[in-house]
């Protein structure tokens, strides 16, 4: 049977298809877990590869491929030159593809920890998540870290493939395991759904249709799963109105319009909205399109919305309904994945991009980081490539926002070094994050423990060797510690009283910088010569 259709073939289908639900999922995991080849046997058996498509991915399979003589259907998502030559996906590719039940937009992202930006990426648009585990290696770290973005996006069914049966030759005790532990280990990520399927991505065992080589799995199989599970797409339309203002149309004297794309809830001619952050009320006059004026009109539909009175509304500004109690604010307090290797600290300032809305953007506070083994949170003083933690940040002007898990478009930014213009980070807003989760207190330590506890906040206090913040605290404990021997001495020769010259020293110590402090704290607040400050690069 041939699994190829020509491009009018492939148009008719389309024809046919045109009416029926979409679902956008991607697939994530570690490195070499299997993503592509998925993929790519899905489009495969889905009869969505041009008769010359598959002439090139033999040609290409003999070339690349890692599969001998067979095709390699990886070969059929990763185009890039890097990417075929390394045997790796570090792009995000999206294909589309359909069935007779369905239409599908899915994502291939990256399983290596350098490119996880790519996958966070690839998640932000996404209904369900497909994370694959290679069944030789189990769960390994970056799996934990895919599945806390995952949860972190908002993204509530996931699909557990458990890939390369074939390998650990259809073992169902192997399946049984990494299940058992994925699920506890994800206990805590709040999904919906786990559908667990057991697959062979090179051969196709169940992924389109069932393996007979695993009587004892009477699960659905990728396929239908895909085809079948409701994902509420219907629920950005139920949520109030919202319309980010990308652009004031005034094409003439005659004619004013606002226009976007509406994030969430529906509008109709007549009705009353409020423009934040201002808070100026009016009613909807007109609601044009392309295709011509609309009586009303839905969550991801562009428009241009006329209002009846004349109100000041710039891009950034944001449409609501009247009844909506969404406000601008100030601050932000979100979770935050680290996407470059100049690591983030309190007191950095960058751009922020939130829905059309920009303003500059300092971290005010880092309250902690996320440890990915364990998911619990962890004290930081910087968060790291690839890292995870909580943030407050300081907006120079107010933005209109809302919580990730309510409205994505509202909730979701973007952090820009205002040096180089590079993406630095992604941030999901969520204001009822317990910002003072910092690392939970130690109850009942050993020595050991403490020692190693208290070797960490060091390091994290002394940083890098060359640094500013290394030198004036070791300046300042060799000094302190030099003072003190001196007192030492001269005590116990006015004295004779080795005790007494010893608690004159210690009370030095502990009293010198306390002193300091409070003589800081009064009579120097408008210094700029704070070592700390300077090291953070704060002022520059």
């Amino acid at each position: 049977m041939s699994v190829t259709l020509t491009r009018n073939e492939l148009a008719d289908a389309l024809a046919e298809v045109g009416n029926q639900s979409l679902l956008r999922f991607f697939t994530c995991g570690s490195v070499d877990d299997g993503k592509s080849t998925l993929i790519g046997r899905l489009l495969y058996d889905s009869k969505a590869v041009f008769e010359d498509q598959l002439g090139a991915l033999d040609k290409d399979s003999k070339k690349f491929g890692t599969q001998g003589d067979n095709l390699d259907f990886a070969l059929l998502v990763d185009g890039l030159a890097a990417e075929r030559e390394q045997g790796i996906t570090i792009d995000v590719a999206y294909r589309y593809f359909s069935t007779p039940r369905r239409s599908f937009i899915v994502a291939d992202t990256p399983g290596h920890e350098q490119y996880t930006r790519n996958m966070a990426t690839g998640a932000s648009t996404a209904d369900l998540a497909v994370i694959l585990i290679d069944a030789r290696k189990g769960i390994l770290p970056q799996t934990r870290r895919h599945s806390f973005i995952v949860s972190m996006l908002r993204v509530r069914r996931v699909v557990l493939a458990i890939n390369k049966m074939d390998l650990v030759g259809f073992d169902e005790s192997v399946f049984r395991r990494i299940v058992d532990e994925y699920r506890i280990a994800a206990a805590r990520l709040g999904f919906a759904t786990i559908e667990c399927i057991p697959i062979s991505a090179r051969d196709g065992d169940n992924v389109t249709t069932r393996s007979a080589s695993m009587p004892w799995y009477n699960g659905p199989v990728l396929l239908d799963y895909l085809e079948t599970v409701d994902v509420n797409i219907a629920a950005a339309t139920d949520a109030p109105f919202r319309l980010p203002v990308q652009w004031v149309n005034r094409p003439n004297l005659d004619f004013r319009g606002f226009a976007g794309t509406i994030a969430s809830g529906r509008i109709s001619q007549g009705d009353e909205i409020i423009a934040q952050p201002s808070g100026r009320r009016s009613r909807v006059a007109r609601i044009v399109t392309a295709d011509g004026d609309l009586e009303t009109a839905g969550a991801e539909q562009a428009v241009t919305l006329t209002l009846a009175d004349e109100v000041d509304v710039s891009r950034g500004d944001v449409i609501v309904a009247a009844n909506d109690r969404i406000a601008a604010r100030r601050h932000i307090t979100a979770s935050l994945i680290w996407m470059v290797e100049q690591p983030v600290e309190a007191g950095r300032e960058y751009i922020v991009k939130l829905a059309t809305a920009s303003a500059n953007a300092t971290v005010s506070t880092l309250h902690h980081a996320v440890d990915i083994h364990t998911f619990e949170p962890k004290r930081a003083e910087v968060l790291r490539m690839n890292e995870i933690g909580l943030v407050t940040l300081a907006v120079d002007k107010p933005l209109v926002m809302a919580d990730y898990a309510e409205n994505r478009d509202l909730g979701g930014f973007i952090l820009i070094d205002k040096f180089t213009n590079m993406t630095a980070g992604i941030g999901m807003i969520d204001s009822r994050a317990d910002i003072f989760a910092a690392a939970p207190p130690v109850v009942n330590e050993t020595l050991r423990q403490k020692l190693a506890r208290l070797q960490i906040a060091l390091r994290h206090r002394i940083g890098d060797p060359n640094s500013l913040r290394r030198r004036t605290f070791v300046k300042s404990v060799s000094w302190r510690a030099l003072a003190a021997a001196l007192i030492f001495v001269v005590g116990f020769t006015l004295t004779s009283q080795a005790g007494t010259a010893f608690a004159l020293a210690v009370c030095d110590l502990v009293l010198r910088p306390v002193a300091r402090t409070f003589h800081e704290r009064l009579w120097k607040k408008a210094t700029t010569s704070d070592p700390d400050s300077l090291d953070s690069g704060a002022g520059i």
